[in-house]
């Protein structure tokens, strides 16, 4: 096997991980809620699904991020294999990033200031 050979099994295998990662989270969330929940208000449940489902898809969305680097950097890259790839960072950053606002309720880099 050659070197382009194993980068693209890595990156095969950063997929097939990060798709793995978004659906056992999506299917454990409703799980680890019924778990946990044992009647009453239901907004302490739904908090806690969309928070299981949303760490998930963070960690899948970096794996897929991985992959797409790897797969790009493992070929000759084309400009247009670039700006794609580019592209795909940007919504995948920008689904990561709204996702993280959504879970701990403030802006990545303004954590630090509350904190202290």
């Amino acid at each position: 096997m050659t070197l382009k050979d194993y980068a693209d099994l890595t990156a095969r295998l950063f997929e097939f991980a990060g798709i793995t990662v978004i659906l056992l989270g999506a299917l454990w969330a409703p799980v680890a809620v019924t778990r946990r929940r044992r009647g009453g208000d239901p907004r302490p449940a739904f908090k806690l699904i969309r928070r299981n489902l949303a760490g998930s898809i963070l960690v899948g969305l970096e794996l897929l991020v991985g992959a797409d680097i790897i797969m790009t950097i493992s070929h000759a890259p084309e400009l247009r294999q670039v700006l794609v790839l580019g592209l795909i960072i940007l919504i995948r950053t920008f689904l990561s990033i709204t996702l993280d606002v959504e879970l701990e309720g403030t802006w990545p880099w303004s954590r630090k200031k509350q904190e202290a």
